[in-house]
């Protein structure tokens, strides 16, 4: 499950929750809101994973990026070396290969920045998820300390 959809379920109870009389307190189930935390616990892991994932992907692409552009390389040297024959043919070779290691290079640039952008939209999504998450956590652990205060008050009373 989502933990922005367990986030808004936990949101949810605390809005829905019964109030305290006179007091800005609320009551909720305990057990209820530990398995939505239990639920987070096992949900973020996996969008954890997934970032890494994402992260092992793009390295991958770089890789793959890299090997294609040293290949054009070596193929274009290799090609340059075979048409060493003629003055003119080695300056056109030249070209070709000073044409084909650019465009190997601009490939490779935007493949490089691809992946990184699409890298960082996920990892800023996680973030958000996260920062999220730990607000509602600490919005949790407030009110349940909060009534804590309350009936240790109450109990010297």
């Amino acid at each position: 499950m989502d933990v922005l959809v367990l986030i808004d379920k936990l949101d949810e109870i605390v809005n829905n929750a019964r109030p305290m009389p006179m007091t800005d307190k609320v009551m909720i189930e305990r057990e209820e809101i530990y398995d939505i935390l239990d639920q987070m616990r096992t949900t973020i892991p996996e969008e954890i994973k997934q970032a890494r994932w994402i992260v092992k992907e793009r390295q991958e692409m770089l890789a793959e990026a890299k090997a294609e552009s040293d290949r054009i390389v070596k193929e274009a040297n290799e090609q340059a070396e075979r048409l060493v024959s003629s003055e003119e043919v080695v300056k056109m070779a030249e070209r070709n290969a000073a044409q084909i290691m650019e465009d190997a290079r601009a490939r490779e640039r935007e493949i490089r920045l691809g992946a990184e952008d699409y890298a960082d939209e996920v990892l800023e999504t996680l973030e958000v998820n996260l920062e999220k998450f730990l607000a509602a956590v600490r919005r949790g652990r407030e009110r349940l300390q909060g009534k804590t205060g309350e009936e240790e008050a109450a109990a010297e009373e």
